[in-house]
């Protein structure tokens, strides 16, 4: 097994030289559809379910505590308990709470259909004319009936589903989506971009049913069984900083499978600000994380992980995947592993996971697409003494 040499010239009060263990395979497949269907809702920078899986079954005893710091679309949480263990998740954005919970104790496809028909989307106030670039009038005003009811009631157990479904349906490349044509459906064009999109294409935006739409949606979801003891009411959501997070007990999780915002590659917020528009979510400005000095980087993670050392068992793990950024030229990898021994865990090893249809760019002798990875790189860190 080859091993990594980590020497730290960081500013920050500690340095060391360690030797963490390197294993490169492929420990899970690349197969894009291959995880349980519940999970295709597109999200931004989110990784495959298989990945939080292969640490679930590797890490986990029965009925154990997994945690995710950095929700996303929820990945860690379902795939927790689809494999009947205790979901806990955090996410600075309440967006991720909207796409995550309802798929945690989905409805039933025919309760889906009975709440789709008593719904009236009627809706004769004003509009924001400059959405008419990624829909049609009708399936906008349709768009502005569906958060007025979100908005007006309280949203049970259906409704929650309704909206989660919705929200992943605003934009995409595919007349399953409620816009024309568009970026892809992991994130939202400006209005601006979206008004070049059309005038390149030569298109204009077509009436959509957007509850046909969420019913074909919810089917897909659900095409898969489930497991009997699948949905339960025990999974904790929160929408905090995910260095603070004091309704989690100490030492209450076993298992930490996340996936941190990468240095300076995705603005979470604009990618989401159609979505969080259709929701009403506000949030201030600057604070959903987007880091692009690598020593402010190291900071806040250390932050986040003195927290997790807090809430983390003895004998836990942490399964931390970093992402390839600026071309191979930072490895994040090196600077989580000094984040986490300045917060007191030691790196296990990393882990390498590498997929057979990447194209050759050498990195630690694993290939990779020049503009963006192809395999996972997850550093294993445990408690010292753990």
């Amino acid at each position: 097994m080859a091993t990594m040499q980590l020497a730290f010239d960081f500013n920050r009060p500690h340095s060391y030289t360690v030797s963490v263990p390197i294993e490169v395979d492929e420990f899970w497949t690349a197969k894009q559809r291959a995880g349980h269907s519940i999970h295709e809702i597109s999200y931004r920078a989110c990784y495959k379910p298989q990945l939080p899986a292969y640490f679930i079954k590797k890490f986990c005893e029965p009925e154990s505590v997994v945690y995710d710091p950095f929700i996303g679309r929820g990945t860690t949480l379902i795939e927790a308990q689809l494999h009947g263990h205790k979901a806990i998740g955090n996410d600075i954005n309440p967006l991720s709470k909207v796409l995550t919970n309802p798929r945690l104790n989905p409805p039933t496809i025919a309760k889906i259909e009975e709440r789709l028909s008593e719904i009236d989307l009627s809706f004769d106030s004003e509009i924001d004319r400059d959405l008419l670039v990624f829909f049609h009038k009708e399936t906008l005003r349709e768009i502005y009936g569906w958060r007025s009811y979100f908005e007006d009631g309280e949203i049970d157990r259906v409704d929650a589903w309704l909206q989660m479904v919705a929200c992943s349906r605003l934009t995409g490349h595919s007349s399953g989506f409620f816009s024309v044509f568009t970026l892809p459906p992991n994130l939202a064009a400006s209005v601006t971009s979206q008004r070049k999109i059309n005038e390149k294409r030569n298109q204009t935006p077509e009436y959509r049913d957007t509850k046909a739409l969420i019913l074909r949606k919810s089917k897909q979801l659900l095409r898969h069984s489930l497991p009997k003891d699948y949905s339960r009411d025990d999974a904790v959501l929160l929408a905090e900083s995910a260095d603070h997070t004091p309704q989690i007990a100490d030492e209450s999780v076993d298992l930490v499978v996340t996936s941190p915002p990468f240095l300076d590659t995705v603005d979470y917020e604009q990618d989401n600000w159609l979505r969080m528009w259709f929701c009403n979510i506000e949030i201030e400005r600057g604070k959903i994380w987007q880091i692009k000095s690598l020593d402010d980087w190291v900071e806040r993670m250390t932050d986040v992980f003195v927290e997790l050392h807090r809430l983390l068992k003895p004998s836990g793990r942490i399964a931390f995947e970093v992402g390839e950024v600026r071309k191979g030229k930072v490895l994040l990898e090196n600077a989580v592993a000094k984040a986490s021994l300045d917060a007191g865990f030691l790196p296990d090893k990393l882990m390498i996971n590498s997929q057979n249809f990447t194209k050759t760019a050498n990195f630690w002798g694993v290939s990779n697409n020049s503009k963006g990875t192809n395999s996972n790189r997850i550093v294993i860190l445990r408690k010292d003494g753990g």
